[in-house]
């Protein structure tokens, strides 16, 4: 005959599972939006900064497909990579976020961080007369064989400024941005920079850039990461990245 269970642990047992349920109701199955709350405002900066560097692999690369053979590249492709850094890059993340409220706030507080921001603003400033030549050369749809090699020295500039400028606002200037404020302050600051992108894109910027990114590579031929895996030191055994 079976044995009943002890009317104490069946109650914890019902009890907990109605907890369980309460919190599958408000957490279970998260929604995007709920999701995206739990992102601090550091860390939607950085990951904005992906974006951005994964259009810096696609100009690096480009700049190698330029100078292999000018006439077999899709210009449109990398016309809409830098639009993609002006509207994403520039007009947002660098005119909206950083340059209204990241550089005054760790400007006044000085150090390290506040040193940078002069360097930082010329930095932008240079970023966008490249982003403006690339658009110009790839405006007709194709590059012409005389300008393959400038335009692959503008890329390579462009990525190499710019691959030091989001390391250094990574580790050093948004580190001392949060340290400006308090808690509170911080979690607002998420909202402020969510409200400000729903804006600017109508949505989810981040993830519309995402997307688009995407697709170029695509385009481009730039979407397996495979393809960017280093060799092996001359003389050293195969490791498993070589496998397959």
């Amino acid at each position: 005959m079976p044995v009943s269970p002890d009317p104490s642990r069946r109650f914890a047992i019902v009890a907990g599972l109605g907890v369980a349920t309460a919190l599958a109701a408000c957490n279970g199955g998260k929604d995007k939006q709920g999701a995206e709350a739990d992102i601090s405002a550091t860390e939607d900066l950085m990951r904005e900064h992906g974006v951005l560097r994964r259009v810096l692999v696609v100009y690096r690369e480009t700049a190698s497909l330029l100078r292999a053979d000018a006439s077999k590249l899709d210009a449109g492709a990398l016309g809409e990579a830098a639009s993609l850094f002006r509207n994403f890059g520039e007009d947002y993340h660098e005119r909206k976020l950083e340059e209204q409220f990241i550089f005054p706030a760790v400007q006044k507080a000085g150090g390290e961080a506040g040193g940078l921001v002069g360097t930082l603003k010329a930095q932008h400033d240079r970023g966008r007369e490249l982003t403006a030549y690339v658009q110009s050369r790839t405006a007709s749809g194709k590059v012409s064989a005389a300008d393959a090699e400038p335009l692959a020295k503008a890329l390579e500039g462009f990525t190499r400024m710019y691959e030091a400028h989001t390391a250094f606002e990574d580790t050093i200037v948004f580190q001392a941005w949060r340290k400006t404020m308090s808690k509170k302050q911080f979690e607002e600051m998420g909202d402020r920079f969510e409200e400000i992108e729903k804006a600017q894109f109508k949505g989810d910027g981040f993830d519309m850039a995402v997307d688009q990114i995407a697709r170029i590579e695509q385009r481009l031929g730039l979407h397996d990461l495979g393809r960017y895996t280093a060799p092996s030191p001359a003389g050293a055994a195969p490791s498993t990245a070589d496998v397959g």
